[in-house]
């Protein structure tokens, strides 16, 4: 079982963004299980969403405390939080920052991971040049089929068209595949410093 956890604000689309995560998985063939959990409901407060993808039935419903995946939508939160608590060793960290992790301080996380395994993209500036405003959950889904390759970004951007008919979803469709070829560079960038 794999298992995300996505931290953001409200109004970001973090329960959505879980729920189009789903959606995908399913679309590949997999169980799934989305869901929030919710402090105070409203705009700017902390949020946390949760999804489990697995090839058998899910009879847990607990929220996830060890995730294999973190993406954090909203940077600001690293100092409100801790958003990595419970990272699994071979776990991957998506974080929406126009930083990267050495600017931020969080070398010994990225240091611990895999290397690839942890990868900054400016999610808001990716949302604003597609979709007009910062949005940052179809950009996260997008970097997160190329960061983990969990998902097909085909399955992503069919659940962003299903749940988005029109103009929005195409705009969130754009972002997300913008995200997804960011994120494969990066990677490919990071792989070629390894190997060097």
């Amino acid at each position: 079982m794999v298992e995300v956890r996505i931290h953001g604000r409200g109004g970001q689309g973090v329960v959505t963004a879980s729920d189009l995560l789903a959606m995908a998985a399913f679309t590949d063939g997999h169980h799934t299980q989305a869901f929030p959990s919710f402090g105070s409901e409203r705009t700017g407060a902390p949020v946390v969403s949760f999804c489990r993808i697995t090839d058998k039935e899910i009879r847990t419903r607990e929220p996830v405390l060890e995730p294999d995946v973190i993406v954090i939508q909203d940077p600001t939160l690293l100092s409100v939080m801790d958003v990595f608590a419970g990272l699994k060793p071979e776990g991957y960290v998506l974080l929406n920052s126009t930083k990267s992790f050495e600017e931020l301080g969080l070398m010994n996380l990225v240091n611990s991971l895999p290397k690839g395994h942890a990868i900054t993209i400016p999610a808001f500036d990716i949302a604003r040049e597609h979709v007009g405003r910062p949005l940052p959950n179809a950009v996260m889904l997008g970097g997160v089929a190329a960061l983990t390759g969990l998902i097909a970004l085909d399955s992503v951007t069919d659940a962003i068209r299903k749940r988005f008919p029109g103009k929005v979803g195409e705009a969130n469709v754009n972002a997300a595949t913008a995200a997804y070829d960011q994120v494969n560079a990066e990677r490919a960038n990071t792989k070629e410093g390894a190997d060097a």
